[in-house]
């Protein structure tokens, strides 16, 4: 994951809100080229793959010389599915899991129902799944399958509030209060996957973001989604279990 820490600190410095970071490989495809020929089995052969060391040493030493640690780790998967390279950066996310105990957020692709395939390659990598995210699994609306995640233990990503061109605001709403009716309060966390800056749009195209997405920023969730939550009988206490309870389990250490 592209982090430049020193900037970083200084908003830190700046703010009263707690930036978290986090290290990772976050790839639809491949591996980036210098693990490409590096690894078990490969040119350079070695019994452990170098991403778990360089995941490992960013959670429990610090970021290159910053002493700043990760606190989380995260990979994708998408709509090109398990490929080799997302397999193994998946795998190597769960070796730095199993060795630190850090937990795991996971881009995936809804449509494809790709976080199937996440939670597959975890559970046979014995990953402690509540330690787990399935992010942006509130682009779908399918109940069954989400109920299908978050029964095997992970936390379901109701992340992309804003973003209606996967979703629209009305349906992740109204996904979240069926679920929320039928017990799974705890297996959600409620975010927007906003961003002060994104290069997915870059010159005149970053202009048009507001007028495109005009609910794509970071207030969206406390203006509009959270009334619209208690307005359709979602109690204060379910909303505190997806905005702090269940985000608090998610960090916690793993004990015994």
């Amino acid at each position: 994951l592209g982090r430049y820490i020193p900037r970083i600190q200084r908003i830190a410095g700046q703010t009263s809100v707690n930036i978290i970071v986090a290290t990772g490989i976050y790839t639809y495809e491949s591996v980036p080229h210098q693990y490409e020929h590096r690894g078990p089995g490969l040119l350079f052969d070695s019994e452990v793959d170098p991403m778990v060391d360089d995941f490992v040493r960013d959670l429990t030493r610090g970021i290159a010389d910053t002493g700043v640690k990760a606190a989380f780790l995260k990979c994708a998967i998408d709509a090109p599915g398990l490929t080799p390279g997302v397999e193994r950066v998946m795998r190597a996310c769960a070796g730095a899991h199993r060795e630190t105990g850090a937990p795991i957020t996971c881009h995936t692709s809804s449509p494809t129902f790709a976080g199937r395939e996440a939670v597959q390659v975890f559970a046979e990598e014995q990953v402690d799944l509540t330690k787990v995210v399935i992010g942006h699994a509130g682009d779908s609306n399918d109940l069954d399958y989400l109920r299908e995640l978050a029964d095997q233990g992970v936390t379901l990503g109701m992340d992309r509030f804003g973003l209606d061109v996967y979703n629209p605001t009305a349906d992740r709403v109204d996904t979240i209060v069926r679920l929320a009716e039928t017990g799974y309060a705890d297996r959600m966390v409620l975010s927007h996957d906003a961003s002060c800056y994104i290069d997915y749009f870059p010159g005149e195209a970053q202009a048009s973001v507001p007028v495109l997405m005009p609910n794509w920023h970071f207030q969206h969730v406390s203006n509009d989604v959270l009334p619209e939550l208690r307005r359709r009988g979602v109690s204060d206490a379910q909303i505190d279990q997806m905005l702090i309870d269940n985000p608090q389990r998610y960090f916690e250490p793993a004990t015994g």
